[in-house]
């Protein structure tokens, strides 16, 4: 009989971590669906749609910028689910600021969740899967601005190129544990994040509200806005045996935006 596997996903109560909880739990694995406190609500409504999939899962409360809360969402997992094979570092946050504006306290605050929280991501999981005798997988969430800067992006894409160092470093630092760890780098996707970036881009240049967002889809050379999903099938290749054999990449899911 198969053992069951058990997946975290942190951020996992809307957007792009919501379409990746539930695909996983359509893959057939149970989800420990990590947010903030003040995302309970939306979070729970995840855990109910992973259930009426007729897999089990559990809200759990994670600030990812404090590593005593990682490792403690990912003990609850582990001890709640009764296995753990999969990290998915999801958790992000964006910054619209023209560089020479940006202030230490932002600076901070985004390579505290964008950085700091995959680092301890990575280290509690593969504290566990050490524990459990796992060769589990970290999945974590880069971004075409971990390949390539883009301008009034600054603070995070040095984030995300971070995010991808890390992500070559742990590959190789892990893998005669038999721990894979790889990133995915969306493009533009259509959520609330892009609503944002949108927004202050809108402050900035004074482009009407949309005109941004759709500039930048129009450089997308499949024709349209990337969807949740697009991304979480992805991570559904690199959490699945397919891709035992891949360790230490940054996969572009973008439409054809950046070709690496």
């Amino acid at each position: 009989m198969t053992e069951q596997r058990v997946a975290l996903v942190t951020g996992a109560g809307q957007g792009i971590g919501r379409a990746i909880a539930l695909q996983l739990a359509g893959d057939g694995l149970d989800i420990a669906v990590a947010d903030l406190g003040f995302q309970q609500e939306k979070a729970e409504s995840v855990v109910a749609e992973i259930e009426q999939l007729g897999r089990r899962a559990v809200f759990v409360e994670a600030d990812v910028s404090n590593r005593d809360q990682v490792f403690a969402a990912v003990d609850r997992a582990a001890s709640e689910l009764g296995s753990f094979d999969v990290l998915v570092n999801n958790a992000g946050i964006a910054q619209v600021r023209p560089l020479l504006e940006v202030t230490q306290e932002e600076m901070e605050k985004i390579f505290s969740i964008n950085v700091n929280g995959v680092l301890w991501g990575i280290q509690a999981a593969a504290a566990k899967f050490e524990e459990l005798g796992k060769k589990g997988k970290i999945i974590s969430a880069a971004s075409i601005a971990s390949i390539q800067g883009f301008p009034i992006l600054g603070a995070y894409s040095s984030s995300k190129f971070a995010v991808r160092g890390l992500t070559q470093v742990a590959a190789q630092e892990l893998a005669p544990k038999g721990i894979t760890v790889n990133a995915y780098a969306p493009g533009i996707v259509g959520t609330a994040m892009w609503d944002h970036i949108d927004e202050e881009l809108h402050k900035i240049n004074g482009k009407p509200l949309g005109q941004n967002l759709q500039e930048n889809i129009d450089t997308i050379s499949l024709g349209r806005v990337e969807t949740p999903e697009d991304v979480a099938g992805v991570v559904s290749f690199f959490a699945s045996p397919n891709s035992d054999y891949v360790t230490g990449q940054v996969l572009l899911v973008d439409g054809g935006m950046l070709y690496n």
